[in-house]
């Protein structure tokens, strides 16, 4: 076995173990997370169209037999839902901050045609009282009326802990988050899995601000560059540990010579 052109002694991929099987382990899920982050970003490309769409798009009607399927292919668009509020019933969502102030968004159930059903119309932001025990009136009428506003996913707060009541066997409710299929038995109704944001201009409603993405795609795409920056980088660092020297090769092949005064016998 000889030596390179530079003298040493040739590289041999030898994988060791257990740098091996942290390779293994680790390379997919930062693939996967790269992954990942590529499709949120391509998911926040599409509901930014949408949103921009809604605004130009008459209104999808809302009927009282309207089914948790036909919904769904509503989401993210101006819909329109007529019925009658139930004041009675009403949710305030909690740690809703605006301008630095802590607040509650209000939730109030519109019971459909058929009284049967209903859906969460959001109606804005109010700020907290002096403590959060002091929940504020909310005074609204039950005639019939048609509510107009855009149709999205209940707010995402994250961490969802226990039944997420804050003051059970109240109202107004406070609840921690909103769940539609968790609050519908309290509410006496069959609810709709989304929530109609009640359009900034229409009566009945508080601070209301335009539908807006928290953030765009971008930084989807900036989380997805270091997830695979990460990955490269355990293929670089397996790859110098797995590449040794082979010392077979650096040895110099023994060679035979003949000592002096030694007599060859033909």
């Amino acid at each position: 076995m000889s030596l390179s052109r530079t003298g040493r002694a040739p590289l041999r991929l030898r994988p060791r173990l257990l740098p091996s099987l942290a390779a293994l382990l680790l390379l997919p899920l930062l693939l996967g997370l790269g992954a990942w982050q590529l499709d949120r970003a391509a998911q926040k490309r599409a509901l930014a169209a949408a949103l921009s769409a809604a605004g130009d798009a008459p209104p999808a009607q809302i009927l009282p037999g309207t089914d948790a399927e036909a919904v769904t292919a509503l989401a993210y668009r101006r819909v329109a839902a007529y019925g009658r509020y139930a004041p009675e019933r009403q949710l305030l969502l909690d740690n809703q901050i605006h301008d630095g102030r802590p607040g509650f968004r209000v939730f109030t159930p519109l019971r459909l045609g058929d009284g049967h059903s209903a859906v969460l119309v959001d109606r804005g932001w109010l700020p907290m009282g002096a403590t959060r025990d002091r929940l504020p009136a909310l005074a609204l009428t039950t005639g019939e009326r048609l509510v107009r506003g855009l149709l999205t996913p209940p707010p995402d707060v994250g961490l969802r802990l226990g039944d997420g009541m804050a003051n059970p066997g109240r109202w107004p409710r406070l609840v921690q988050y909103l769940d539609p299929e968790r609050l519908a038995p309290e509410l006496g109704v069959r609810l709709l899995p989304y929530v109609i944001r009640l359009d900034p201009g229409a009566p009945d409603g508080y601070l209301r601000e335009p539908p807006a993405l928290p953030f765009g795609p971008e930084r989807h795409l900036g989380y997805a560059v270091q997830w695979f920056a990460l990955a490269a980088t355990l293929a670089l660092l397996w790859l110098r540990h797995s590449l040794v020297r082979d010392a077979a090769a650096a040895r110099p092949e023994p060679t035979h010579t003949e000592t002096p005064g030694h007599v060859r016998h033909g």
